[in-house]
Order: structure tokens, then C-alpha cells, then sequence
């Protein structure tokens, strides 16, 4: 493309902000030229908002450094600097839904990595491999918000990224009941251990509000748009558990699966492999060229060796084998800040634009 699209970032300050903003360094087609956060920032430099505080491994980038900080909360001139903004910001569930409709009014596509607006039921919330047709119920939101351009898309809850792609791939064997145990990484939490020390040494079984959202989310992704909303999927009943783990980075899974159908193990595997979809036949850039890797070792997926499989936006599955009361049992991992947070939202938006959602202003 000849032009950038520029972009805006609402909540840059926070640990997905700083992950959208180092994903989005040297993008071939969107370039951040916009950062909003809260009032107590606005008026510095993002290098000075963020001083003391950058959790990324790479430095801040330098086209970023000398923005200054505007207030999120003002929502037209931040609008009026950018094609579409990508949302992380830290408010309570009402204020982020209100925000985002906001932006969204003043034809200003809004691009969310929050909860707020899951479950509304004109808002497609899109692993783009999985669901992207799910974009079309942008039409009736558009509708209902009274816009031309504007409209909110969301991705899901990272913690699904990695148990969900392989159920997705399996459909054809009819799953329908599920157990898992997902085993997540502070910075899910927006921490790193200089600012959680006591999760040194740690297990927390307990994270608010995220047993229900890995039941409940995955059915809404494999759902249909009916009377101008989509439907959530009734094929499939999965239960949970999430326990916060003393890991930086990286969403472990253990699931427990029964089938309708008796699919052999290499025939499960084979599907993994195999399951792809419009990023990758798009080749957009930041699509991993495999989405869902198998590994045969024992001892596999690691959080060491495998939670940056394909830049952080693959999906990495082991360990599948027999169960004595389930049908089949596996393993599985992604990262979470990638490709279940910032990196999920950056697929979804080069989707949008390759589709034509997302344009110039």
C-alpha cells in the first residue's frame, strides 16, 4: 500500500497499550501516530508517561517516543487524527463500553482488546482463523449505532487461544463436552514480577471473572448470525478451572475431551495441521504461516521453547493421548499478550482492512 493508516491506541500506557505499540513498530500498512490514556498522563511524551514502566523487551520505538499523550476521554480530537483506533484501555466495564461506542460515532472503527463488549450481541468478537464471518453482523451495529464507517470489533479472552483452535479444528468428530484447566501467565494480569513479587515461588487458583469466560466465550465464537445478532453455539458444554501460575508469558491448557465421533489420534493430529484460514490465505502480515503446530516429544509444548512459535501468534498443541474417562487428552499453549491480546487485535484489524471494513479516512 502506497499510505500507512494511521493509527491511535487507546490505553498505550498499560501492558497491552506497550504491546500493541511494539507489535505495530515498522507495520507494512498501519503506523501509531496517536496515543490516548488517562488525564493523569496526558501532556507528556509517551517516552515520559511510560518512564520507569515499559515492560516490553524491545525499547520504545522512536516514532513513538515524542508523541504526546492525549486524553482518551477526548474522544473527537483524538478521532480526528486517525483512520481507526485499537482499544486497551483500563476502565470499568460500563465506562469501556460507552468509550468505544463513543469512538466508534464519530466513524472511527474501534478495534478492542476489553471484555465490554463480548457478549453485545451486534459486536463480532473474532479469532480471525476461526470465525471471520462473523464480521458481517458489523452491517446491523452499524445500523443501530447510526454510522457509515464507525463500528467495534473484538477478539476473545486470551486464556481460550489455547485450547479453543483445536477444538475448532476437530468439529468434523463432533465434540461436545469438554473439561480444562488453563494455567496462565501474570502478565494476563498486566504484571510483571518486579511489580508481583509474591507470585515468586507461586500458584493463585483463582482469577476473577475468567472460569465463566472460558466456558462461555468459545460457544460464541462457533455461533451463527441470526435476526441481525449472533447466536451462540449449544453443540458443546465446556467446564473449567484458571490458575495464575509464576510464568511472564504463556497460556498452558490441559483439556479433556468426548466426541460424538471416534476419531483416531491421527486423524486429531492431522486436522491440526491442517486447519488454517483467511490470514493465511490472505498471507496478512502479521498470519502465521502454521497456525497450530503438533509436537510429538513427551514433554511438549513448553513455556520456554515453545511460547514464541510463530512470532507469538501460533498455537501449539501436545501431549494428545487416550483418556480413561474422557475420550482424548492434550496440551496446549499460546502466548498470551500476542496472540491472546495485542497480536489477536492487530490480525483482526489487518483482516478488517484486507475485507474493506477498515479504510482511509
Amino acid at each position: 500500500m502506497s499510505e500507512k493508516l494511521k493509527v491511535g491506541i487507546l490505553g498505550a500506557t498499560g501492558m497491552v497499550g506497550q504491546r500493541f505499540i511494539d507489535l505495530l513498530n515498522d507495520h507494512p500498512w498501519f503506523e501509531v501516530t496517536t496515543v490516548a490514556a488517562s488525564p493523569r498522563s496526558a501532556g507528556q511524551t509517551y517516552e515520559e508517561a511510560v518512564s520507569g514502566r515499559w515492560k516490553m523487551e524491545n525499547p520504545i520505538p522512536e516514532n513513538v517516543k515524542k508523541l504526546v499523550v492525549k486524553n482518551v476521554n477526548e474522544v473527537e480530537a483524538v478521532s480526528s487524527e486517525v483512520d481507526f483506533v485499537f482499544s486497551a484501555v483500563d476502565m470499568t466495564k460500563e465506562e469501556i463500553k460507552k468509550i468505544e461506542e463513543d469512538y466508534a460515532k464519530t466513524e472511527t472503527p474501534v478495534v478492542s482488546n476489553n471484555s465490554a463488549h463480548r457478549w453485545t450481541p451486534d459486536v463480532p468478537m473474532v479469532v480471525p482463523e476461526i470465525n471471520p464471518e462473523h464480521f458481517e453482523v458489523i452491517r446491523y451495529q452499524r445500523e443501530r449505532l447510526g454510522t457509515k464507517r464507525g463500528f467495534i470489533a473484538v477478539k476473545p479472552n486470551c486464556s481460550i487461544q489455547s485450547y479453543a483452535p483445536a477444538f475448532s479444528a476437530w468439529r468434523e468428530f463432533e465434540p461436545y463436552e469438554a473439561v480444562v484447566t488453563t494455567y496462565q501467565a501474570i502478565s494476563g494480569a498486566g504484571k510483571t514480577f518486579k511489580d508481583w513479587p509474591e507470585m515468586e515461588g507461586n500458584i493463585i487458583p483463582y482469577i476473577g471473572g475468567e472460569e465463566e469466560k472460558s466456558e462461555k466465550e468459545p460457544l460464541r465464537i462457533w455461533g451463527k448470525i441470526e435476526n441481525k445478532q449472533i447466536v451462540p453455539a449449544d453443540f458443546m458444554t465446556i467446564t473449567s478451572q484458571c490458575i495464575r501460575v509464576p510464568i511472564l508469558y504463556g497460556h498452558t491448557a490441559a483439556a479433556f475431551v468426548r466426541f460424538h465421533k471416534d476419531p483416531s489420534k491421527e486423524e486429531l493430529i492431522q486436522a491440526l495441521r491442517d486447519f488454517s484460514g483467511e490470514p493465511q490465505e490472505l498471507k496478512l502480515p502479521s498470519a502465521p504461516k502454521q497456525f497450530i503446530q503438533y509436537l510429538e516429544e513427551d514433554n511438549r509444548p513448553q513455556v520456554a521453547l515453545d511460547v514464541d512459535y510463530e512470532r507469538g501468534f501460533g498455537v501449539s498443541i501436545g501431549r494428545l493421548r487416550e483418556d480413561t474417562v474422557y475420550d482424548w487428552k492434550f496440551v496446549g499453549l499460546s502466548h498470551n499478550t500476542i496472540r491472546g491480546a495485542a497480536g489477536g487485535g492487530v490480525l483482526c484489524a489487518e483482516l478488517l482492512y484486507a475485507k474493506k471494513y477498515i479504510e482511509k479516512k
